[in-house]
């Protein structure tokens, strides 16, 4: 049987991809415990990701503990925390209780600190407070123990609050505050505040001019390894007028950074890419795999391109089976492709059932 061309040659992205993402320049409110080292699962290759990855390799908190001797472990410095002879460190100690689960003894270590006017002890009773570990979950004593440990400089606070500020959920909403609290921590180094803090500047200044103005702190916080950074650095690169050909050169290099860490859409678009050579040379076979990983991981553009890429024979031998069972899991999430439409009424009945098969077993993995 010939099955009708559908969407090959250059320009693979431009066919059919009108819900392919643009990096939308809002801020993101990134509620992250920061004070605690960053987990991450990096995609090595193009595979399929496990439900374990896509836990983001946090562990989930366990029953609230509190260990009796706990007073006499030794834990890493905290970032910016001041060790004094008097203290013995108790804030050392109780970022220690925190990271092994033993909440309660976090909590009796860190408030006399916190009282004392520690930063670091107490941004780690606000985390307590906002995830409800060891107490009560309460949002309005997190905000206060946050507030504080802004006013004294913790950077980690100054990015949680200064969220706060702008959602005006728990606290009354104050824009300025929040951005100046913003661009505080980022200049500190915090990676999340980076990121939310060039997108403030963008937002304030849309266009090149505000994008080239916010660059430096995308550039920062993808370098310590944040996933939207990376994207976004990525299509800045590769969509600005004004970037020197030096970093749009890169601008591939931190899409596959973003897809390794698994960062769902630019899965997607590295694939597109790769197919259609955007940003370096083009490599079918590769970008048919990273397709595969988005449209495993239930991308809807993803699951059509793959349609598209196995009746062309693009990157793979094609299988028009395999073809039909990915038109079948995009049409029902109401993907509408009428050339596709085409190509399934011309499967014989026997390719039919196959693809239908093979479908219905996808949705129940």
């Amino acid at each position: 049987m010939i099955y009708p061309t559908v969407g090959s040659g250059s320009g693979f992205a431009a066919q059919k991809i009108t819900q392919r993402s643009r990096y939308p320049f809002v801020l993101s409110v990134l509620v992250l415990a920061s004070t605690l080292p960053a987990m991450s699962q990096e995609i090595t290759g193009p595979q399929e990701i496990t439900a374990a990855q896509d836990a983001a390799g946090i562990p989930k908190a366990g029953g609230i503990l509190k260990a009796p001797t706990d007073a006499d472990a030794i834990a890493p410095q905290p970032d910016g925390a001041t060790q004094t002879p008097a203290s013995d460190d108790a804030t050392v100690r109780a970022f220690g209780a925190f990271q092994r689960g033993y909440y309660l003894t976090a909590m009796e270590l860190a408030l006399p600190r916190a009282q004392l006017g520690d930063p670091a002890a107490q941004t780690l009773l606000a985390e307590l407070f906002a995830s409800g570990l060891g107490v009560p979950r309460s949002m309005d004593d997190a905000a206060f123990w946050y507030s504080q440990a802004a006013e004294s400089g913790d950077a980690s606070a100054q990015f949680k609050y200064g969220l706060m500020l702008l959602e005006g959920k728990y606290v009354t909403p104050d824009k300025a505050k929040a951005e100046v609290l913003m661009k505080k921590a980022a200049d500190a180094g915090n990676a999340f505040a980076q990121f939310n803090y060039a997108q403030i500047l963008v937002s304030a200044k849309p266009g090149p001019s505000g994008i080239l103005e916010a660059l430096p702190y995308f550039e920062k916080s993808a370098e310590q390894g944040v996933a939207d950074a990376q994207y976004a650095l990525a299509q800045v690169y590769i969509n600005t007028a004004g970037v020197p050909d030096a970093k749009r050169g890169r601008a591939r290099e931190w899409m596959e950074k973003a897809a390794r860490a698994g960062f769902e859409t630019a899965l997607l678009d590295y694939a597109i890419w790769l197919i259609d050579g955007i940003g370096g040379e083009k490599d079918y076979e590769e970008g048919f795999r990273w397709m595969q990983v988005a449209a495993n991981r239930g991308n809807v553009v993803a699951q059509n391109r793959m349609a598209v890429l196995h009746i062309n024979a693009i990157g793979t031998l094609g299988d028009p089976v395999e073809a039909g069972k990915w038109y079948i899991l995009s049409r029902r999430a109401g993907f509408d492709d009428r050339s596709l439409d085409d190509f399934y009424q011309g499967l014989t009945e026997e390719e039919q059932k196959q693809a239908l098969e093979a479908a219905n077993q996808f949705g129940k993995r």
